[in-house]
């Protein structure tokens, strides 16, 4: 969940604003730029929120030490002294977007959500910059299981066809879709989208825009997913939870290349290529009428299967060596070698990758301390005990969230507050655990 740093003297104003945003980000609201200061030089913040006028120091002397501090994240500036000089002062002090009180909260969330999503961008982009500069990036692993994705995606990147992209989380899937985007020589960019990472109303206007006026807060024109890939590629993660009436609306776009932004009903073309991933089973899912079959047919042209970790284990010491080199010249000994492949991993390879980093910090010479990373009483001596165990933490987590939902007659606004957890949170482990909902609000 990103970390928003809110700061408004007025208490009304303040309350409301964290009150609102606070389903969707995890809100740090202060009175005052000093006592904001404060718990910006604890921790870094995903995006401000700050009014100009403010007792002490101004909004703008604070945001532009906000940016010193995360010059990456974006800054939105609220006053009711809607002034052109002000706008240009917050502007040139580095802000991003300008809202002249009195606003609507859903204006405000959705220009948050917005620069934030600009934000993700900029850093996948970054994130896939620093890959390793031989074809296959950081695809490493000798297993005959690796060798054949490496294969498939050699020969289909230079084949403009959809490509379906399985597997269980943490197996890499958007590093198989990446490096199928980089091998097919496509200028434009690699843009990827997290499709459980928003709730059901959200989707349609992330993927494929909205115009002006298309709903409440829509103050300008915004490209979707689908056009900011021209000429590139999209990628579409966990596809399995796109929602069924925004599905027909994505068969439309790999059947004729055509869609609508929201709030229009003009026809805009794309030329993106569309990759897709999931840890579902899309074939239940049809049985079940969750996903509609004949979009299944047209995303799975070319399938590729990352298989779980502990069914390659021969991959292991290569990729930690990998992971371990991101941190300095460390070692990895014969104890820490058997340690990680006694270990049965069920979060696969971004387990493993936290793991080795958590070795590095333990470590006190240039021999991974993986025995310390793993837990004082050893993890990898019993992964069967550890599976149950997990198995037994989601059973009594599925209990719980089908009993508040019952409790607030599956008002699912009303289960979240009482869980502690956002509604985007709820409608993800509803999902995750096939719960059934009656009367969704």
């Amino acid at each position: 969940m990103s970390r928003l740093l809110l700061v408004e003297d007025e208490k009304n104003i303040r309350e409301s604003v964290e009150t609102a945003l606070s389903e969707n980000y995890e809100v740090c609201a202060f009175d005052s730029a000093e006592k904001a200061g404060k718990a910006m030089l604890e921790s870094a913040f995903d995006i401000l929120i700050t009014d100009i006028r403010l007792p002490g120091i101004s909004g703008i002397e604070f945001l532009r030490k906000f940016k010193t501090q995360n010059p990456d994240s974006p800054v939105i500036v609220m006053t009711a002294y809607s002034s052109i000089q002000s706008a240009i002062e917050a502007m040139k002090a580095g802000a991003d977007e300008y809202v002249p009180k009195p606003f609507s909260l859903e204006e405000l969330e959705i220009k948050a959500r917005n620069l934030l999503q600009i934000k993700k961008i900029k850093e996948d982009k970054n994130l896939y910059a620093g890959l390793q500069d031989s074809a296959f990036g950081e695809i490493a692993g000798a297993s005959k299981e690796i060798q054949k994705i490496k294969n498939d995606i050699s020969k289909v990147s230079k084949n403009d066809v959809t490509v379906l992209i399985t597997g269980e989380t943490g197996t890499g899937k958007e590093l198989i879709a990446y490096t199928i985007h980089k091998l097919s020589g496509k200028k434009g960019p690699f843009v990827p989208v997290h499709c459980a990472a928003y709730a059901k109303g959200l989707i349609e206007s992330e993927l494929f825009g909205h115009e002006k006026g298309a709903f409440t807060g829509a103050d300008r024109s915004r490209k979707g997913r689908i056009e900011a890939a021209q000429d590139g590629t999209l990628f579409l993660d966990e596809l399995g939870d796109i929602p069924l009436d925004i599905q027909v609306k994505l068969l439309r776009v790999l059947e004729n290349k055509t869609y609508e932004k929201v709030g229009s009903n003009k026809s805009a073309r794309t030329n993106a290529r569309i990759l897709c991933a999931t840890n579902k089973n899309l074939e239940g899912m049809i049985k079940k009428g969750e996903f509609r079959e004949d979009l299944y047919y047209r995303v799975n042209v070319f399938p590729v299967h990352i298989p779980p970790l502990r069914e390659r284990k021969e991959d292991i010491p290569e990729l930690a060596e990998i992971f371990a080199r991101r941190h300095g010249s460390y070692l990895l000994g014969s104890a820490g070698k058997n340690a990680l492949m006694s270990y049965s991993w069920p979060g696969n390879v971004r387990e493993l990758q936290n793991i080795i980093e958590r070795a590095v910090i333990l470590s006190s010479g240039t021999e991974l301390n993986v025995s310390g990373a793993l837990g004082k009483t050893g993890f990898c001596e019993e992964p069967q005990a550890i599976a149950g165990l997990e198995n037994m933490v989601e059973n009594f987590e599925k209990n719980i969230i089908e009993r508040s939902l019952n409790n607030n007659g599956y008002n699912q606004t009303k289960t979240s507050k009482e869980l502690g957890i956002s509604r985007t949170t709820l409608q993800y482990k509803i999902q995750k655990y096939s719960i059934t909902v009656k009367n969704i609000d």
